[in-house]
């Protein structure tokens, strides 16, 4: 009796429609948190970009999240005469100046770190870097702030870079050895038979295997470093030294009230990222997910 109830039971299962079937293994909460998320994050950059197209008045009449009725671009001339130009090259040298060389110390430390598993001396420098991961910014601060007047370095660039590339190693160093730890050990042990040298497998071997890897700390130290606010803040003084966070800082004073021009540099300040994204886009996610399908 058992098994004609249990055969039943599969007969009627197996007559439903394919369609009713994959209906009912969605997952409709999931899908619908996924697309409140989704409304949750457009809104309010929905709200920035057609406010940025707003004059003053406009802004204080119109509803906030209907379209301009006589749109503009006064906003951003505005705020590239406002020396806007001179805030985004500072950015970019202090993002570029801090990323290549944090990444290049870092794949050589992970590499170094991976081929010497059995050295104590590199297990402690390994471990030197995982502490570096519990010290956050905020606690450094001030001794970054003595050591950066002792080397007379106080309102430059440099000032941005070197602490900047202090804090980007760690995690850098984290993410590409387990990245090079995955790399077969029969390859490199191939290109040592072929007459490989250390560095012909780490620029011929690892390099292109850990390139998502690469991707991706870069992105993510980029983000860090352009987005940076209290390095800026407590290392420079001048006006002609100010990166785009600390500058946005400054246009909220300066356009206090209005409020279209703020979103104009926010939307400008932004627009970098955007693009950057939108090309290491693949090896971005490749690199995310890596850990997760090996």
């Amino acid at each position: 009796m058992a098994v004609l109830t249990t055969s039943a039971a599969t007969r009627s299962a197996g007559s439903k429609p394919v369609g009713m079937r994959r209906l009912s293994q969605l997952n409709w909460f999931g899908g619908a948190a996924g697309w409140l998320w989704l409304v949750i994050v457009l809104v309010p950059l929905y709200w920035i970009v057609v406010t940025s197209f707003k004059d003053q008045s406009a802004f204080f009449t119109q509803n906030p999240f209907a379209l301009p009725t006589d749109p503009t671009v006064e906003n951003y001339r505005l705020v590239i005469e406002s020396d806007f130009p001179r805030y985004f090259l500072n950015s970019v040298i202090v993002t570029a100046g801090t990323i290549l060389p944090a990444v290049a110390i870092s794949f050589m430390a992970a590499y170094a770190i991976v081929r010497g598993a059995g050295s104590r001396l590199l297990a402690g420098v390994n471990g030197l870097f995982l502490m570096g991961l519990a010290i956050p910014l905020q606690a450094t601060i001030i001794p970054v702030y003595l050591l950066i007047i002792r080397m007379h370095l106080y309102d430059s660039l440099l000032a941005l870079i070197l602490p900047s590339i202090a804090f980007s190693i760690p995690l850098s160093v984290l993410v590409l050895t387990n990245f090079i730890r995955d790399v077969p050990k029969e390859l490199f042990e191939s290109m040592r038979v072929d007459g490989a040298t250390e560095w012909g497998m780490l620029r011929k071997l690892a390099l292109p295997l850990t390139r998502p890897a690469l991707v991706t700390v870069s992105i993510y130290n980029g983000l860090g470093v352009w987005n940076g606010f209290l390095l800026p803040l407590i290392l420079t003084q001048s006006p002609d030294k100010r990166t785009l966070p600390l500058a946005l800082w400054t246009f909220q004073g300066q356009y206090s009230v209005n409020v279209p021009a703020v979103l104009a540099s926010v939307v400008l300040t932004t627009l970098p990222i955007v693009v950057l994204y939108a090309l290491g886009r693949r090896q971005l996610l490749s690199g995310l997910t890596a850990g997760f399908s090996r």
